[in-house]
């Protein structure tokens, strides 16, 4: 594991890395001074930004994925993961985001999902709007990875390889709802990550440092029937997750048909004209049960963080 840690970070050493949307194609490449010019050029990205043309002949694509990165690939057979979220129920009370924070071993400030105060018009009221990846069908990020670290998986799960994952944060440029954190090597947060190990939820170690990392739909849990911690820490029941298979979603309070529920309440989907096709709906705040209330403590979950 550690020299296929070092094989990662030295393709850095050469200076170049493919980029993903070449003419060419070239996935994850180093450059080789061995090889006779064979006079084709491709464009590779540079490791300060820049876009250099080389022969082709120069180019030579990485090591293979280990098996354990080609079965995280692959997913949860037969499944397709989707949750939704109740707008109406929500009032902030951040169990789902403190929640998910200790399932994954991630300190303040770094959330893998966001509880953001939204208003729609100047004349209508405010109300909680949960945040995470949207796991979309139509990733953006997917298409700009150079190294084919981001991924989407059979069960709809959009999964990020962190030992592939060179920190070039072109998935976090691409991706339409800021949705991805990068792990800059907080000192408290590796010393509090050696001291917890990691639970069974994660694709692979997702606090390694100069990666990207984000919401990963805890597919083992769902591959067991359980709920996330999002989902089970919730006091409110806004959060559903389930199998889009199966047309079953539940909130830990009640099991309900997925079609029904999207049909009943109108369920609608974040920038749907994007075309990323997200797998997280939403239902609209109506009749809620919660008046909207300002947050007294305005999230110092930063002012900690510091």
């Amino acid at each position: 594991m550690e020299e296929e840690k070092n094989n990662r970070r030295n393709f850095l050493k050469f200076g170049f890395l493919a980029a993903g949307f070449t003419a060419a194609g070239v996935g994850l490449s180093k450059i080789s001074s061995s090889e006779e010019d064979s006079g084709e050029k491709v464009k590779v990205l540079t490791a300060d930004g820049k876009l250099a043309e080389v022969d082709k002949s120069k180019v030579k694509t990485a090591e293979s994925s280990t098996s354990e990165s080609i079965k995280i690939r692959e997913g949860v057979p037969g499944k397709k993961f989707v949750m939704v979220v109740d707008l109406a129920r929500c009032k902030d009370a951040r169990k789902c985001v403190e929640g998910c924070q200790k399932m994954h071993n991630f300190l303040p400030p770094i959330e893998w999902l966001k509880c953001k105060e939204m208003k729609d018009s100047e004349k209508t009221g405010k109300y909680w709007f949960p945040q995470m990846c949207y796991q979309c069908d139509n990733p953006p990020c997917v298409k700009v990875c150079p190294v084919g670290a981001t991924f989407k998986r059979g069960d709809g799960i959009v999964g990020i390889d962190n030992e592939r994952c060179i920190g070039c944060k072109f998935c976090m440029a691409a991706c339409p709802y800021s949705s991805r954190n990068f792990n800059y090597g907080r000192p408290e947060q590796i010393a509090y990550s050696k001291k917890h190990p990691m639970r069974s939820c994660h694709l692979i170690d997702p606090n390694m440092v100069g990666t990207v990392s984000k919401c990963d739909f805890c597919p083992d849990f769902g591959a067991q029937g359980k709920l996330p911690s999002c989902v089970s820490s919730c006091p409110n029941g806004v959060l559903y997750y389930g199998d889009e298979n199966e047309d079953v979603v539940s909130n830990g309070e009640s099991v309900v048909r997925l079609s029904e529920l999207l049909v009943d309440r109108a369920a609608y989907r974040q920038f749907e004209t994007l075309g990323t096709q997200p797998r997280v709906y939403y239902l609209p705040p109506d009749n809620r049960i919660f008046p909207f209330k300002e947050d007294p403590v305005e999230h110092n979950q930063t002012e900690s963080g510091k």
